[in-house]
């Protein structure tokens, strides 16, 4: 027998890599109706089967590093990340570097295509912070409330370069992606309930106070925060996209048209009736919904809910602290990644243009998620390192 073949497949995660092949089928059929519409020309699906190609060999590179060697990285990656935010927002689309889309300066132009940094400092943010949470505990085993202080503050201060930089940019989506990985992270790190609940009470009044002004003192937001009049937009076309059909809620109702018409069995591949715009990207899902109907956008739903299982089942066998922050915070970001792009097509949330995970066409969050997705391979691939506790081997 090969040993080192069995190893290797012993040690793959295989069925990581079968449930993203069924990803990689949903993506492949639902964008190649979707650039059957009239405002498309090129061929997405062969660019969107490149981008796989080139999520496999990301993941692949990544995984071959151990997660020794990630904790060394952590704060170099975190960095690098930063420099990039810092210059896709200082440096002017009129150099031909940089570019505007939709109001927002989140993307670097290259020869293979626009790049957002915001997508690999998610992960790069995810390897800090989980570093940092990991050494914090091995300087301060006897957790008190003061530990738990100091543990938030340093977590608050690694969250607040990354978010205002992305806010500036400006990018709502992303940072609330981070905000959803730090929520996550404060929660597994073992912050007592003492402080988590006053914090996310007190948060939960914050949003919710913004929201009842947004409604009701904008003109005070405007002159005290700087908010732009396209962003109370977006609210008022979330809570009433009827009122603003020609503008803001214009993507909303032709995103619940489409769902809504698919019924309960949809109307068949290639045979959507409703106009979406952006449907091979942001409103990908419009697209399920009409063309597979309710069974097949909840065949979809599964499909995530079984990534998501399989991740948190990989969490739970890892040893190693830094390795199960990691994964928690990579769970984190891919749940609210699904949650929020799902919920913002039925008018669950506010639209704020995050690309649904694995299927949705784009180059950057591809890679950004092969990125995180290599990370959960190499701590799956590697863990058998970390199986057996000190106490264990003393026993032996």
């Amino acid at each position: 027998m090969d040993t080192n073949n069995y190893n290797f497949n012993k040690r793959f995660d295989w069925p990581l890599t079968i449930i993203l092949f069924l990803f990689l089928g949903v993506s492949l059929l639902a964008i190649a109706s979707a650039q059957t519409s009239g405002q498309y020309g090129e061929n997405f699906v062969l660019k969107q089967a490149i981008n796989y190609v080139i999520f496999a060999m990301i993941a692949g590179v990544v995984m071959y590093f151990d997660p020794d060697q990630y904790k060394k990285l952590a704060w170099p990656l975190y960095g690098i990340g930063l420099v990039l935010l810092v210059a896709v927002v200082a440096i002017p689309p009129s150099s031909g570097i940089t570019v505007e889309r939709n109001g927002a300066q989140s993307w670097f132009q290259t020869p293979i295509g626009n790049i957002q940094p915001a997508e690999f400092m998610k992960t790069f943010y995810i390897l800090a912070a989980a570093y940092l949470i990991s050494k914090h505990h091995e300087k301060n085993p006897n957790k008190t409330v003061k530990t738990d202080f100091m543990l938030l503050g340093k977590i608050a201060l690694t969250l607040v370069v990354p978010l205002a930089l992305i806010m500036l940019q400006p990018d709502l989506g992303s940072g609330l992606v981070f905000i959803a990985i730090t929520a996550a992270l404060i929660i597994v790190a073992g912050i007592t309930w003492k402080i988590i609940l006053p914090l996310f009470g007190g948060t939960a009044i914050i949003g919710a106070s913004l929201l009842w002004m947004a409604l009701y003192m904008q003109d005070f937001l405007e002159k005290t925060f700087g908010f732009e009049p396209y962003q109370f937009a977006r609210i008022y076309s979330w809570i009433d996209p009827y009122s603003y059909s020609t503008s803001e809620g214009y993507h909303l109702i032709t995103s619940l048209n489409a769902i809504g018409s698919g019924e309960i069995f949809g109307k068949g591949f290639m045979s959507r009736e409703v106009y979406v715009a952006e449907n091979h990207t942001d409103f990908i899902f419009a697209v399920i919904g009409e063309e597979w109907g309710f069974i097949g956008a909840s065949a979809v739903i599964c499909l995530y809910f079984l990534l998501i299982y399989h991740l948190t089942k990989t969490t739970l066998l890892l040893k190693d602290p830094f390795c199960t922050y990691v994964c928690a915070g990579i769970i984190a970001m891919i749940t609210f990644h699904v949650f929020e792009n799902i919920g913002m097509t039925i008018q669950l949330l506010p639209i704020t243009g995050i690309p649904l995970p694995f299927i949705s066409y784009g180059g950057s969050s591809m890679m950004g998620n092969a990125l995180a997705i290599g990370l959960v391979y190499s701590m799956k691939f590697h863990y058998r390192t970390y199986m057996f506790t000190a106490n264990d081997a003393d026993d032996e």
